[in-house]
């Protein structure tokens, strides 16, 4: 769970009655509880959107976490966090994901391999994980 120190005084908060039609980006966390339209870039800072959120746009940042609503892409270079109220109509890219019951999330998840792995084992670890998904299939 992506979680911010108050203590940290480096985290943004964008209430439930702010809408911001075009791009935001910045060098700090942010807490998004109102609307966006248009593309959010958080390059290196973690990104919660509230319960009250609704994000009309394509989400870069180093951790996602949604309670709210989003549509879009949303890249979490790190990792992204749908909780049991989130609702994603879009695409995941990410290294991880997790995924609350309850969630509803239509779209596809590319799961990326840390860059540090070389080629070679990063194939050999996309065909460990294709294998049991693919066994689970054959067996439903």
């Amino acid at each position: 769970m992506t979680t911010f120190r108050a203590d940290r005084g480096d985290v943004a908060h964008i209430g439930s009655s702010v809408v911001i039609k075009g791009e935001l980006s910045g060098s700090e966390d942010l807490y998004l509880d109102g609307e966006v339209e248009g593309s959010i870039d958080l390059q290196n800072n973690n990104l919660v959107i509230g319960p009250n959120g609704k994000v009309r746009a394509n989400v870069f940042a180093k951790d996602v976490t949604i309670h709210g609503k989003v549509d879009g892409t949303v890249t979490g270079s790190t990792r992204v966090e749908l909780k049991k109220s989130a609702v994603l109509n879009g695409d995941i890219n990410t290294h991880r994901i997790v995924i609350e019951d309850g969630a509803f999330f239509k779209g596809a998840i590319d799961i990326r391999k840390p860059e540090s792995n070389s080629a070679a084992s990063g194939a050999a670890a996309g065909a460990s994980v294709a294998a049991p998904v693919m066994a689970s299939e054959q067996g439903s």
